[in-house]
């Protein structure tokens, strides 16, 4: 390949440069500190670079994002410790998501038969009540649905089957996830396979 005639084709990043100027010199140095560790404050300063998030967010220090225009995070979602959302295409998380320590979203990869190594760039979409443990890699493209985990250190570039649990290299199934039967639980997870305390209110011995 010749990286020397490599460009980025038609992709934009989606915003002025002025605007990633001042998000690569300000923004993201604030949201990645240890010195501020404040959730609210680095929700804010997303918000203010064009992130749409919920409410109930827990940022924690270390975390880095591409791009804050392209990405929409639901209510309550936790973002661990040097999570890396690498979002030159949009990311979206859905509410009550777990990204834990480490976890690197990649939504940009390269035609490894183009001379050229031509850029192609893909969504990655986080479906509710999903885990994405510590050390995970998740590829362009990639949708986890609802309630999906993907364990400890996996990797995966194809989608993931709701309420199941992934582990491995490629990540492959292990077995289903079962929620415990609780009333909050059962709000959360409707499609779960467990016997809420309402869907057992009518039933007698």
């Amino acid at each position: 390949m010749r990286l020397d005639r490599y460009t980025l084709g038609r992709y934009t990043p989606g915003a002025p440069f002025w605007k990633q100027l001042l998000w690569y010199c300000m923004g993201a140095p604030l949201l990645r500190s240890y010195w501020v560790p404040s959730a609210l404050f680095k929700v804010w300063i997303l918000r203010s670079f064009g992130a749409e998030i919920g409410q109930g967010v827990n940022i924690k220090p270390g975390v880095k994002v591409k791009f804050p225009w392209q990405l929409t995070v639901g209510d309550f979602v936790w973002i661990g410790e040097n999570a890396w959302l690498d979002n030159i295409a949009p990311i979206s998380i859905e509410s009550h998501v777990c990204l834990s320590q480490d976890v690197y979203l990649c939504t940009g990869n390269h035609d490894w038969s183009d001379p050229d190594f031509g850029l192609n760039p893909a969504p990655i979409y986080i479906e509710q009540g999903s885990w994405i443990a510590a050390r995970s890699a998740i590829g362009p493209g990639v949708r986890v649905g609802r309630g999906a985990v993907l364990g400890l250190g996996s990797v995966t570039g194809q989608s993931l089957d709701p309420m199941t649990i992934y582990a491995g290299n490629p990540a492959q199934p292990v077995k289903p996830r079962v929620i415990k039967s609780s009333v909050e639980s059962c709000e959360l997870t409707p499609e779960a396979n467990v016997m809420c305390p309402k869907d057992l209110a009518g039933i007698h011995p």
